[in-house]
C-alpha cells in the first residue's frame, strides 16, 4: 500500500462522524478497557441482538476480551470526553487499574464493567472473532443493555469531538 493511499484513506475516514465507546472486560485475563470508534450494530434479530467491535491486535484489551469471552461496549455521553482520552491512552496514567479508578463503574449481570453515565452500555458474550491484518473483528451477542436518561452521545469526526444537533423535524 502506498503512503499516499493511506493518507487519503485516513483523511476520508476522518470526515465520517461516529460515536465514541469504551470497550471493557473483566475476568481471568484481567480488567482492561480501550476507546473504540469501530463499533456498530450487526442485528437486532437472531438468537440475541449483536454488535461488532474492531480492536487493534496489540491492544491488551483485545487479548483480554478474547480470553475472557465477555465484554461491555459503553457508548459515551457527550460530557465524557476525558474518559475517551483516558482509555485511548492520551492521558498519562500508570496502568489500567488507574484508568478504571478515574471513573465510576457498575457491574452488569455478567460482571462486566459498565460505565456510570454512559448513554448506553451493552454487555456481550463473544460470539465469534477473526483477525484482519492489524485488528481483531469481534462480534458479540448482547446479553444486557443499560440506558441512561440522556441519549446525547459523544461523537468524533473531522479529528475532533462533536455533539449531535437536530437539523430539522424528525422522520
Amino acid at each position: 500500500m502506498t503512503s499516499d493511499l493511506r493518507m487519503q484513506f485516513l483523511e476520508g475516514m476522518s470526515r465520517a462522524a461516529t460515536f465514541v465507546a469504551v470497550a471493557t472486560t473483566d475476568g481471568d485475563a484481567g480488567r482492561f478497557g480501550v476507546t473504540v470508534s469501530s463499533l456498530t450494530s450487526v442485528s437486532a434479530d437472531g438468537d440475541a441482538p449483536s454488535l461488532l467491535v474492531c480492536l487493534h491486535h496489540l491492544s491488551p484489551a483485545a487479548s483480554a476480551i478474547l480470553t475472557n469471552g465477555t465484554f461491555c461496549a459503553n457508548l459515551l455521553h457527550e460530557d465524557q470526553r476525558e474518559i475517551s482520552d483516558l482509555f485511548a491512552g492520551r492521558l498519562a496514567v500508570a496502568d489500567h487499574t488507574e484508568r478504571f479508578a478515574r471513573a465510576a463503574w457498575s457491574h452488569g449481570p455478567q460482571g462486566q464493567p459498565m460505565l456510570d453515565g454512559a448513554t448506553a452500555s451493552f454487555e456481550c458474550e463473544v460470539a465469534t472473532s477473526m483477525p484482519w491484518e492489524t485488528h481483531h473483528i469481534i462480534v458479540g451477542r448482547v446479553t444486557s443493555v443499560r440506558l441512561s436518561e440522556s441519549p446525547a452521545a459523544l461523537l468524533y469526526g473531522q479529528r475532533a469531538y462533536r455533539r449531535a444537533v437536530q437539523l430539522g423535524s424528525t422522520i
